[in-house]
């Protein structure tokens, strides 16, 4: 594994953990009139808390691409999952609460699944899948798991609506993250006339516009626990799937390998939820006052 690779996903997971934490902390007093619309950006736009934390999710997309351009899907992904360990040590800072078992365990869990599993599985490129029904499919079974999620969310938006929003947006991220690749890719291959005459960069676009309503929509919603968790989880099983399925990434396939894979995935999810429902992670959404007569 690159040092290089290394330091930028990292980079990258720090600034998108430190960013979800300020969204939310905006997010949260927007009107919920504003649900599942892109009003929410127009009116989070004029929040400087909400605006830093973006820079910072541009800041961490720009270093998770430039990650991705040098290294494999499977391998990056992983690593930016760590994001939920720097947004609960700001989280941590903000509610003074202590670590406790629950937060030891959830980080262990998820540094030791990360390490299983690209210990395990080897990451390493291959061949891109040249066949373009794969490529449909794959994406379209993401995409489209997403939209039916984020319909049966706006049905129960205040009950379990935050965290199948987090979810749909972390399937379209994971697939954003692939196109990413791909992007990087054509553009290595021929400069800016081949990436803007490809359909990837504009498909990454719109599914980062799209998942960043997705996401402020649940902010708004639910306390962070109550999504970041489910987002951070989707993400790099989308990212992983779509690197295995068309990108061409292998990772080793004997059982032992598979067994250390599965367990890794598992350490990443269980790590991560014990992580997001730790009692740092702020917990109290503002009330229906505070929406309406709460400066923003």
């Amino acid at each position: 594994m690159s040092v290089l690779v290394l330091v930028l996903a990292v980079s990258a997971a720090f600034c998108l953990g430190i960013g979800f934490v300020l969204q939310q902390n905006a997010a949260v007093r927007a009107p919920l009139g504003d649900f599942l619309s892109p009003r929410l950006l127009l009116d989070l736009v004029r929040v400087p808390r909400w605006l830093g934390g973006i820079g910072l999710m541009v800041c961490g997309m720009v270093l998770g691409a430039m990650a991705l351009g040098l290294g494999e899907v499977t391998l990056v992904e992983p690593l930016l999952a760590t994001n939920l360990l720097f947004a609960l040590l700001l989280s941590r800072r903000q509610t003074r609460s202590p670590l406790g078992r629950q937060g030891w365990a959830g980080l262990l869990l998820l540094a030791g699944g990360v390490t299983a599993f690209i210990v395990a599985g080897q990451p390493r490129g291959g061949s891109a899948v040249t066949d373009p029904l794969r490529h449909w499919l794959i994406i379209g079974v993401m995409v489209g798991g997403a939209l039916l999620l984020a319909a049966l969310a706006k049905r129960s938006r205040l009950t379990a609506g935050p965290a199948l929003l987090a979810v749909a947006a972390g399937l379209l991220y994971g697939v954003q993250d692939a196109l990413t690749r791909v992007s990087g890719q054509r553009f290595s291959s021929g400069g800016w006339p081949e990436l803007f005459s490809g359909w990837q960069p504009y498909a990454v676009a719109v599914l980062g516009i799209t998942g960043l309503v997705l996401v402020q929509s649940a902010f708004e919603t639910a306390p962070l626990r109550m999504s970041l968790p489910a987002l951070t989880a989707a993400q790099p099983l989308a990212g992983i799937a779509c690197g295995v399925g068309f990108l061409g990434d292998r990772l080793r396939m004997d059982t032992g390998a598979l067994a250390w894979e599965a367990v890794g995935l598992a350490g990443i999810v269980v790590g991560v939820v014990l992580l997001g429902l730790h009692p740092a992670m702020p917990g109290a959404a503002a009330t229906g006052r505070d929406r309406v007569e709460a400066p923003l």
